[in-house]
């Protein structure tokens, strides 16, 4: 097209110069031609001078208007300019996008030159780390020793920092430098407040699990050493026996309380829960709480309420049995058990109260704790494994129920486990007799255990 249209222009010039030199005369036809080439080359020079110009700011300037051969060449380059332009509005949109959402991240992210300096940072790190400016080298604004000792090793791709800042005080942070390119590093600064804690607790655990399990082990490879090398009589080898039988039943205790807790919290949100009947499991609990308590102990039973809850069974039963169990082993001798069911504030409450050693209030919020005992002696002594509180809370969080302790000590202490009204269940039959079983256990075998008044029966709206 553009060599038709030079050619068409060319061929007219020749033209109009060959009718000069017909019907006028050669200088004139000669003045035609060289005029007619000089207009053409002033033009064609025009036109690279404007698109020269606009080639150096492209989209500051507009391109002439195109004539003769430069029609389609300057329509071509219009259009190949508005779609740049469009493309480049659709790239600062996309990079005004992405910018946004890195602003938005909870991790910080800093760009450093190969001089270490402040290239750029999203909102997060500039929070962080009080960055208000850039160009600017980062330890201005990272002062700890142990991150300037990274900052100047460069040794790996990536190095990771573990440390706490003064703007966030109480908080644990981990600074990664990443090798981004030759010239560049990525600075990632990221909370692992939590994840510090469940490291502590971890390392805590696997110590506690440790000792606990060391104590027994080494009093079964005394006993049992002392057995190999010494000629015992009967009743000294039955003795240390004896021991190490009680020491290997801790241990057992202890593996089927880790294997119980270690269950639990693997188990699913929701389980097979079903109807229970908690008059007959709390008379059953009560009768174990004595068997286990033998003359030492008076336990009574209290029930006023509904006598239907939804729970998982057996579940619901491990935790109950676990804080009876827990008052027979720290009650003295002589001392009272109350096993007690109850709605007080749209809520079922079962409360096991003793008047046993009690709690000191510095005490009461680790006792749920694992592995936590406020007298390890006398724990050790009872056979308890310091799980039995982290079991039951573990169980009624499952229940969305809640624990509730309240100790003095020497006087006793009560654990109230408190179920939501929507796990309380009406009774079938309205009108039915809903008991009121004040039932006191004493010490021989045919007592009256159970004593029941008739009281309208008990409904959830």
């Amino acid at each position: 097209m553009i060599w038709r249209r030079s050619i068409a222009i060319l061929a007219l010039t020749l033209l109009l110069a060959a009718f000069a030199h017909a019907y006028l005369s050669p200088v004139i036809a000669f003045g035609v031609l060289a005029i007619a080439l000089a207009v053409t080359v002033l033009i064609q020079t025009w036109y690279l001078d404007r698109l020269r110009a606009w080639a150096a700011l492209p989209t500051q300037r507009v391109l002439p208007l195109g004539w003769g051969v430069w029609t389609r060449l300057i329509e071509q380059l219009t259009r190949l300019s508005r779609e740049q332009q469009h493309r480049n509005a659709e790239l600062d949109t996309e990079l005004e996008r992405i910018r946004a959402a890195v602003d938005r991240l909870p991790d910080g992210l800093i760009v450093l030159d190969r001089l270490d300096h402040v290239v750029w940072s999203n909102q997060a790190a500039a929070t962080l780390h009080d960055i208000f400016t850039r160009r600017t080298p980062i330890h201005h604004f990272i002062r700890q020793p142990e991150f300037i000792e990274a900052l100047h090793r460069r040794e790996g791709s990536v190095q990771a920092i573990r440390m706490q800042l003064p703007q966030r005080p109480g908080r644990v942070f981990e600074l990664r430098l990443h090798a981004a390119d030759d010239e560049h590093r990525l600075l990632i600064t990221r909370d692992i407040t939590e994840q510090a804690k469940l490291d502590a607790m971890r390392s805590d655990f696997v110590a506690n699990v440790s000792h606990e399990i060391r104590t027994p082990a080494t009093v079964i490879a005394g006993f049992a050493e002392t057995l190999l090398n010494l000629d015992l009589d009967e009743a000294s080898r039955r003795q240390y026996l004896g021991s190490i039988l009680r020491q290997s039943e801790t241990m057992g205790r202890l593996v089927s309380d880790l294997l119980t807790l270690s269950a639990l919290e693997r188990a699913a949100d929701r389980a097979d829960e079903a109807e229970v009947d908690l008059l007959s499991l709390l008379q059953s609990l009560e009768y174990e709480a004595q068997t286990l308590s033998g003359p030492r102990h008076t336990i009574e039973l209290q029930f006023d309420g509904p006598r239907r809850v939804l729970a998982i069974p057996a579940e619901f039963e491990s935790a109950i049995r676990n804080l009876l169990t827990n008052a027979v082993r720290y009650t003295p001798e002589g001392g009272q058990i109350t096993l007690a069911w109850r709605v007080r504030d749209d809520e079922g409450w079962i409360s096991v109260r003793d008047t046993g050693i009690g709690i000191a209030p510095e005490h009461l919020p680790r006792i749920s704790e694992r592995f936590y005992r406020v007298d390890r002696s006398r724990s050790r002594e009872t056979g308890g494994t310091g799980l039995g509180l982290a079991i039951v809370k573990r169980i009624l969080h499952r229940h969305q129920a809640s624990l509730k302790i309240e100790s003095e000590l020497g006087s006793g202490s009560t654990f109230t486990i408190r179920l939501p009204a929507r796990r309380l269940l009406a009774d079938e039959t309205a009108g039915s007799a809903q008991a009121v079983v004040s039932s006191t256990t004493h010490n021989g075998p045919d007592d009256d255990r159970h004593r029941q008044t008739a009281d309208p029966a008990w409904s959830v709206a």
